[in-house]
């Protein structure tokens, strides 16, 4: 078998192909869409190789990032209708595992700064990514067609990691870090 190039240069212009083919500036709002997608997909894969986390998590972890890849595949491929394997049932397994977790819980009395364990720093990563990435999407949106299911889930993912941060610090006995407004 051949081995695949890796460079071929036609992107040295400041232009990328879309999925289908159609060239665009790797500026484009929809490139910075699918390009944001990317970087929380890495941002996921430094948390879930994070030494001391839940074996559990990892799957999950795993499971996500595929889907990302899938809404990256679909934000990548202008009039693509819907996402594949994308549904209202990935919302509602998020939205599932988020109550779980917040079960364990002390409710909240402040807002609580990224960090406590390297875990949970990891986690707000995650989640900040999440809500950029959300941000370009509904940039997108404005321009093209995007399913709302995509939105409602990078929406739910970024409350994923923030309920995951703080389970993290919890369970393994890292004290939250509350905003003190009068510093």
């Amino acid at each position: 078998m051949k081995k695949s190039i890796i460079y071929t240069g036609t992107g040295d212009q400041g232009t990328t192909s879309l999925a289908g083919g159609k060239r665009v500036d790797k500026d484009c709002i929809r490139i910075e869409a699918y390009g944001t997608i990317d970087e929380l997909n890495a941002q996921i894969g430094m948390l879930a190789t994070a030494p001391t986390l839940q074996p559990e998590a990892v799957p999950q972890l795993i499971h996500i990032q595929n889907k990302l890849f899938n809404i990256g595949a679909y934000l990548a491929t202008e009039g693509a209708t819907s996402p594949l394997g994308l549904s209202e049932t990935d919302i509602s397994d998020l939205e599932h595992s988020i109550d779980e977790m917040d079960a364990e819980l002390p409710p909240l009395s402040s807002f609580v700064l990224p960090g406590g364990s390297r875990r949970a720093a990891l986690c707000h990563m995650c989640r900040t990514v999440a809500r950029r990435a959300e941000r370009r999407i509904i940039t997108l949106s404005h321009q093209a067609y995007v399913d709302p299911v995509v939105i409602r889930y990078i929406n739910r993912l970024s409350d994923f990691f923030f309920v995951f941060a703080r389970f993290n610090n919890v369970h393994n006995q890292f004290d939250e870090i509350f905003w003190d407004k009068n510093c």
